[in-house]
């Protein structure tokens, strides 16, 4: 998943490859390994982040009912959106096919194009 995480932000946000993984490092240290973390778990500068990413639909978020002391409350978690992820991951993968044209093309015909364009 984070190969696909990565993929998903460079795409979404137009980020680098290295900003990407920094950012997905950021992302896997708050969920510590788990599926889901609660909201009330996470500092506000996480959070911020997060509501970004909501946006963006790579996370989503999940609300729990439960009573307590005779009153309603809600608790709400935070999840990754595999399936957004996914789709994102495969967006930007279509893209890096496309540029594989440029690649398979010889540099004698680049440097032919160089000396006929001046």
């Amino acid at each position: 998943m984070k190969r696909l995480l990565v993929l998903a932000l460079m795409n979404k946000f137009g980020m680098l490859k290295d900003d990407a993984k920094a950012l997905t490092k950021i992302i896997e240290r708050a969920f510590n390994g788990k599926k889901e973390i609660p909201d009330e778990d996470i500092n506000k500068e996480i959070r911020a982040l997060f509501y970004e990413l909501q946006r963006e639909k790579i996370l989503k978020v999940k609300r729990e009912e439960y009573k307590e002391r005779g009153k309603i409350l809600r608790r709400y978690y935070w999840l990754l959106d595999d399936e957004a992820i996914k789709e994102e991951a495969k967006a930007i993968k279509e893209k890096e096919d496309e540029s594989e044209v440029y690649r398979k093309i010889s540099k004698n015909s680049w440097l032919f194009r160089r000396s006929y364009g001046s």
